[in-house]
């Protein structure tokens, strides 16, 4: 990291009304900046405590009226002498807690087509005081439908984008807000200029937001968030769940959220919640085109640090790193941090590192300071041993698609050869659905009817994988429906196996996620699917491993076991992003 020693003070410009100056009081103290961070100079107990109601121009819930989205704000004392500040914003649907909820069955058939609660009395944040003493205002507010706000939740819907957006235009001046009593509120403490930041739903929202353009948003910083909600739930036309929630849909989540008094309003918005996301074909839709920041890149005017775990399971890595990839074509400032954790804070990995950027971040964003930030390394990678590397960008430089292709004998290990595919005739090698089977069962099984496997020989040089790898089949099926699942799998001298990567596809959206066509049992078709990006590193003495299956048990939809697949080895290719190319493919096997 590059950072000049220096020490600054700065006091905010206040318009002051023409006293004599002997009637003047001293000007409050303002921030203090040193090696391009803010320090710690004011009292994060001595702090001013609102809660207000600001006008969202929207009315999700029916009732005739604008929604109103309750916010709780916490800001330096000093604001009350005429200090102004900027804002670090945190919408969240999470601060009155959740309801039980039941998930959806997902022990199911696949289609076949036919021709109340109240908000915490206080809400608390870790970086409040953090952020406070350095001299930011935190703004916390609860989206709407849940906690004290009107209107209802809708899982990335565009009303809660319009309910987090009009706290950022009240901040500006922009929109009205009331407190308990009626009374219209200003933020006439802040200087306009706000960041938004938080965690998996918290941090969405910054992405929903920052993709309207409002102005006053500076900088967004969103940890494990999503950027497609339809690839939170869906994948390539596959109903699939998060991680440890299966059976969880769009209606699920807004049902747990749902924690406004008034528990009958909503209903009818979460009845349709359910119909739209349509759990029967899993294709993509208007309602989830909504919900798809991602084509809203060139609209962002804030810049972005994005942090994510390249072991998150819950919002998976493609959320981040194809955010990241449209910021870039779209000429956005922006950054990326990747961590060895899961569906996690950076908070404790790394904090000192952590907290220090972050600082030097909204130091520059938010207060002008000119510490150079913006024209350091693009890409910071937490390595498999926990240390830690910056790189000018991510997939790291020097990284190209290799093609790998597989070697009969796959319901043992068959071959996997990055020379070039079979020649000759057709090789066809077949393996049936198990849905009760689970991938690390399958990886594990030192043969089996139920996947292929395919393996390369021990790397003789560590192998760096950074980016997307992606699958191209030439397969059969015995009935018109099936799952098709694709693992990368890191296999220890030792027999262990580590999942690096996988990913899920519907064959009947084989050409588009928008449609569904039918499959004809017997026929072979060409299939093709990404699996979720990673930064990994295949250690010498390691086999890397491509295994496919059909239904995966954690994340897709369960039919009954027994649908057949047939595969042409010899059309069937997985390519992986490995830094260094071919080259440093065929030095390694």
């Amino acid at each position: 990291m590059r950072a000049a020693r220096l020490a600054v003070l700065l006091t905010a410009v206040i318009a002051l009304p023409l006293v004599p100056a002997a009637a003047q009081a001293e000007p409050p103290p303002g921030p203090v900046f040193e090696d391009g961070q803010a320090q710690p100079v004011f009292d994060p107990a001595d702090v001013v405590r609102e809660s207000l109601w600001v006008t969202a121009p929207v009315d999700s819930d029916r009732d005739g009226a604008d929604d109103e989205v309750h916010v709780e704000i916490v800001r330096p004392r000093a604001t009350e002498q005429g200090l102004r500040v900027p804002v670090v914003y945190q919408a969240s649907p999470y601060y009155a807690g959740g309801n039980d909820v039941v998930n959806h069955n997902v022990d199911v058939e696949l289609y076949v087509p036919d021709g109340h609660g109240k908000p915490q009395p206080q809400i608390t944040w870790r970086y409040e005081q953090y952020l406070v003493s350095r001299g930011f205002a935190v703004v916390y507010a609860e989206s709407l439908g849940s906690g004290a706000s009107t209107g209802c939740p809708t899982t990335g819907g565009e009303n809660e984008t319009i309910g987090a957006k009009s706290v950022v235009d009240w901040l500006g001046g922009r929109a009205k807000a009331r407190d308990a009593e009626g009374t219209p509120v200003t933020a006439d403490w802040t200087t306009g200029k706000t960041a938004m930041m938080g965690v998996s739903y918290n941090g969405t929202l910054p992405n929903a937001v920052a993709s309207t353009g409002v102005e006053g948003l500076e900088t967004i910083v969103p940890i494990a968030a999503i950027s497609d909600w339809y690839d939170y739930y869906r994948e390539d036309g596959a109903v699939v769940a998060p991680g440890g929630f299966q059976g969880e849909d769009a209606d699920v989540l807004a049902e747990y959220v749902y924690t406004r008094d008034d528990r009958a309003i909503c209903r009818p918005v979460i009845d349709e919640l359910a119909r739209e996301q349509d759990r029967v074909t899993g294709d993509y839709s208007a309602f989830w085109h909504e919900r798809n920041y991602l084509d809203d890149a060139r609209d962002v005017r804030a810049s972005v640090l994005v942090v994510h775990g390249l072991n998150d399971w819950n919002v998976t890595t493609s959320q981040a790193a194809r955010w990241y990839e449209a910021l870039g074509k779209a000429g956005v400032e922006r950054r990326i941090w990747w961590h060895q954790s899961g569906h996690a804070d950076p908070y404790g990995l790394r904090q000192q590192e952590w907290l220090r950027t972050l600082n030097r971040w909204f130091s520059h964003y938010l207060y002008g300071v000119d510490n150079g930030i913006e024209d350091e390394p693009r890409s910071t990678v937490q390595r498999e041993d926990l240390s830690w590397t910056d790189e000018a960008d991510w997939p790291a430089p020097g990284t190209r698609d290799v093609t790998l292709y597989p070697r009969p004998g796959g319901s043992a290990r068959g071959g996997l050869d990055v020379s070039g595919p079979l020649r000759g005739r057709p090789v066809v090698e077949r393996f049936t659905d198990d849905a009760i089977k689970t991938v690390e069962q399958l990886v594990d099984a030192p043969s089996s009817a139920n996947r292929l496997a395919y393996s390369t020989g021990p790397a003789r040089n560590p192998v760096r994988l950074s980016g997307t790898a992606s699958v191209e089949l030439k397969v059969a099926f015995d009935r018109p429906a099936a799952n098709v699942t694709g693992v990368l799998v890191d296999r220890a001298p030792d027999g262990t196996s580590t999942v690096i990567t996988r990913g899920w596809t519907d064959p009947q959206n084989r050409t588009s996620p928008w449609r569904t066509q039918p499959i004809r049992p017997g026929v072979p078709y060409d299939v093709s699917f990404d699996l979720q990006p990673d930064d990994y590193v295949l250690a010498a003495g390691h086999r890397l491993e491509f295994v496919l299956l059909s239904s995966d048990h954690d994340f897709t939809l369960r039919p009954e076991p027994g649908a057949g697949l047939a595969i042409d080895v010899r059309n069937t290719a997985v390519e992986v992003p490995v830094v260094g190319g071919k080259a440093a493919l065929r030095a390694a096997f």
